[in-house]
C-alpha cells in the first residue's frame, strides 16, 4: 500500500474504498468466530448491547455493540491488528479504540441508515475519529450499500433531528441539497472490503429491498488521542436515547396489543 496516497485521498474526500483488506482465509475465520458469537453470547447479552428491528423476533437482529468486550477474537481485531494501525495511519496519532460493532440489513424489513454525521453522537473537539466498515457479505444497491458525500468533512457539522430509525436516532434535517446529490458517491462492496470514513463525513445507506439477502458488515471506531469528548452534551443525549427507545418499545406493544 501507497500509505502516503491513502493519507492524502482520506484528507481530501473524507472516506476511503480498500477492496480486499481482508483475505478469503481471513474472512472464513472471521465468519466461524461470528456463528458462534451470534450463537452462544448474543442470547444472553443486556438488552442494551443487542438491537433488533423487532424484539420479539430474533431473527430481526440489526446492531451489535462493544462486540470486544464480551469475546478475545474481536477484542484483538479493534486493539491489536491492522484495522488499528491503519485508525491511527489516517489520523495521524496514537488512536484509542472506542466500539466494534455489527451491522446488519434483514431481507425485506432492513430500515434506511438516515443521511448523519458520526461526530453528532460522538461529540468529539476536535472532531478527530474515524470509522472503519467491513462488508461481511456482498453489498450492493439492493440491499443497501454505504453512500458518501465527498469532501463534507470539511463543511462543518449539519443540524440533526430525531429520526425512528432503530439503531440511528438522529439523522440530517437539511440533507437532500444540490451539492449533497452532486457529490454523492455509491461504494457496493464485497465481502472483505473496507470503507473508511471521517467523523464528519455525511453517510447514509439505503434499505434491504432483497427478499432472500442480509447485509451484514463489522464497525471499527478510533478516537484520536488528542480528541475531547463533550461529557455534559454526551450523557444528556444518552438520557434522551434511553427515553426514545423506551417509547418506542411501548408504541411496539401497543401495535401488538392492538
Amino acid at each position: 500500500m501507497d500509505t502516503q496516497q491513502l493519507k492524502e485521498s482520506y484528507d481530501r474526500d473524507g472516506y476511503l474504498f480498500m477492496p480486499g483488506f481482508l483475505s478469503e482465509e481471513e474472512m472464513h475465520e472471521l465468519n466461524e468466530k461470528l456463528a458462534s458469537y451470534l450463537q452462544d453470547v448474543v442470547p444472553g447479552l443486556p438488552p442494551q448491547r443487542a438491537v433488533y428491528q423487532d424484539p420479539t423476533d430474533p431473527g430481526s437482529l440489526v446492531q451489535l455493540f462493544y462486540m470486544d468486550q464480551y469475546d478475545s477474537y474481536y477484542n484483538y481485531l479493534l486493539n491489536d491488528s491492522k484495522f488499528r494501525w491503519l485508525a491511527e495511519l489516517l489520523l495521524g496519532e496514537r488512536v484509542i479504540p472506542q466500539n466494534l460493532e455489527f451491522f446488519n440489513k434483514p431481507p425485506r424489513i432492513g430500515k434506511p441508515t438516515p443521511p448523519h454525521q458520526d461526530n453528532y453522537y460522538f461529540m468529539l473537539t476536535p472532531p478527530a475519529a474515524v470509522t472503519l466498515w467491513l462488508a461481511l457479505e456482498e453489498v450492493d444497491a439492493e440491499n443497501g450499500c454505504v453512500r458518501y458525500v465527498r469532501g463534507s468533512h470539511q463543511q462543518g457539522m449539519r443540524p440533526h433531528g430525531r429520526t425512528k430509525t432503530v439503531g440511528f436516532s438522529q439523522g440530517m434535517t437539511d440533507f437532500g441539497t444540490e451539492n449533497d446529490w452532486a457529490n454523492e458517491v455509491a461504494l457496493p462492496a464485497k465481502p472483505g472490503d473496507l470503507l473508511i470514513h471521517h467523523s464528519m463525513t455525511v453517510h447514509w445507506a439505503d434499505g434491504n429491498q432483497s427478499l432472500t439477502r442480509t447485509r451484514r458488515a463489522l464497525g471499527f471506531i478510533y478516537f484520536a488521542e488528542s480528541a475531547r469528548e463533550d461529557k455534559v452534551k454526551k450523557e444528556a443525549y444518552q438520557r434522551e436515547l434511553k427515553a426514545q427507545k423506551e417509547a418506542y418499545l411501548e408504541e411496539l406493544k401497543a401495535q401488538a396489543n392492538s
